[in-house]
C-alpha cells in the first residue's frame, strides 16, 4: 500500500493507487446472498409441522475464477464428548486444518475412508487432539471404529463464499463480490444426482441477490448405518452374565 502524504494532489493519487492495486473480487460491490431452503420428504414424512431444515450446505464459486479472499485463520474443531461428534456438520475452506480433540475419559478413533479426505487417525487416549488437512473439495463421512452410534461430516469447499441452512432454511452469506457463479447444493439425506441436478449458474448483483427457493429433495431410502473401517459389521458390545 503506498504511502499517504498530506499533500492534496499526493493524496488523491495514492488512493487512486490504492484501488488499481485492489483484487477484482475487492473491487467489485458485495452483496449479502439469501436463498430459502426446502426438504422435498417422502411422503410418510410431509404432514410433519415444523420440520427441520437445518444442515444444508449452499456455496457459490465464481465461474471467471477470480482470486478469493484468503483464509480466516480459523481452525475447525470437530470435539469427540458424550459418544458423539460436536459439531455433526464442519464446512471448510480447501486448506484448511481441522482438530479432533477427545473430551471422553476412553478411547476413540476417527476415520473416513468413503469420500472426500480419506484418513484413519487410529486409537488415542482421552485428552488427545489429532488434525487433519483437508487438501481437496469433497464431502468427508467421519465415523469411530469404536462406538457405531457416532458419525459426522466435513465438507471442505474451494471459495469463501458459502453457508449453511438453520432450522427454518434460511440461508445467508455475507458479502458477496457481484459476478457471476455456480451455486451448489448438499444434503446428507440426499442422493448424489438429486444434488447433481441442483448445480445452476447465477449471476449476483444489487438487483439479484435472492437465490429464491432451492427445493432439496430427501432419499427415503436414507440411513445412517454403516460398516466399521474394514469394511464389517461393528462388533456388538458384550453383555453383561449377571440378570439385570
Amino acid at each position: 500500500m503506498p504511502r499517504l502524504s498530506s499533500h492534496p494532489r499526493s493524496l488523491v493519487a495514492a488512493v487512486l493507487t490504492a484501488a488499481v492495486l485492489l483484487p477484482p473480487f475487492l473491487a467489485r460491490a458485495q452483496e449479502t446472498v439469501t436463498a430459502k431452503v426446502n426438504i422435498q420428504r417422502p411422503a410418510a414424512a410431509r404432514s410433519e409441522k415444523g420440520a427441520d431444515a437445518s444442515e444444508v450446505v449452499v456455496w457459490l464459486v465464481p465461474a471467471d475464477h477470480a482470486a478469493l479472499a484468503a483464509e480466516s485463520g480459523r481452525k475447525p474443531q470437530v470435539v469427540q464428548k458424550n459418544k458423539a461428534f460436536h459439531p455433526h456438520l464442519t464446512v471448510v475452506r480447501v486448506g484448511s486444518v481441522v482438530d479432533f480433540p477427545n473430551r471422553d475419559p476412553f478411547f476413540h478413533n476417527v476415520f473416513s475412508l468413503f469420500d472426500g479426505k480419506r484418513f484413519d487417525l487410529g486409537l488415542y487416549e482421552a485428552g488427545a487432539t489429532n488434525s487433519v488437512r483437508f487438501d481437496h473439495a469433497g464431502v468427508s463421512f467421519l465415523f469411530c471404529n469404536i462406538h457405531p452410534e457416532m458419525s459426522a461430516v466435513v465438507v471442505a469447499v474451494d471459495t469463501p463464499y458459502y453457508a449453511v441452512s438453520d432450522k427454518s432454511g434460511a440461508v445467508s452469506m455475507a458479502a458477496v463480490p457481484d459476478g457471476k457463479y455456480e451455486l451448489h447444493v448438499w444434503y446428507e439425506r440426499s442422493l448424489p444426482d438429486a444434488l447433481k441436478a441442483l448445480t445452476r449458474t447465477v449471476r449476483i448483483s444489487a438487483d439479484s441477490h435472492d437465490l429464491g427457493p432451492v427445493v432439496v429433495p430427501q432419499d427415503p431410502g436414507f440411513t445412517t448405518a454403516h460398516k466399521n473401517k474394514y469394511g464389517q459389521d461393528y462388533t456388538p458390545p458384550p453383555q453383561p452374565s449377571y440378570p439385570h
